[in-house]
């Protein structure tokens, strides 16, 4: 950004920056303020100088673009797994299912009806 960019408000921190993306050192730039970073107008004379951040900006913003993406995928293909899951799923009752009490006359004929088959079996 050099001598003609004292005017510029942002030269001292986008030198950094820069510096920061020449050493391959994104994580550093991003806590610099990359992405907070606006370019100069066109009449400034570090304009030119804006191509690497804006460039850094643009794949960071589509690599976070991308990661939400995937994020929500992920959330989806859950929530769609869990309500297959429970449409798979038996219906469970809320009281077990249990035989309702023989009425009386009927619980007598099937005592006879089992003694006679016991004695049925006794004699064979």
């Amino acid at each position: 950004m050099g001598e003609a960019s004292h005017a510029c408000p942002q030269a001292p921190r986008a030198e950094a920056v820069l510096a920061m993306l020449a050493r391959d050192d994104r994580d550093a730039a991003i806590e610099a303020g990359l992405m907070d970073l606006v370019p100069c107008p066109p009449g400034c004379a570090c304009a030119g100088r804006w191509t690497p951040i804006l460039d850094a900006q643009r794949q960071l913003r589509f690599a976070w673009e991308a990661r939400d993406r995937h994020r929500a995928r992920q959330v989806r293909l859950a929530r769609r797994a869990a309500e297959r899951d429970a449409r798979r799923a038996p219906v469970a009752s809320a009281q077990p299912t249990a035989r309702p009490p023989l009425p009386p006359s009927a619980a007598a004929i099937l005592a006879r009806a089992k003694a006679r088959a016991a004695g049925h079996k006794a004699t064979e």
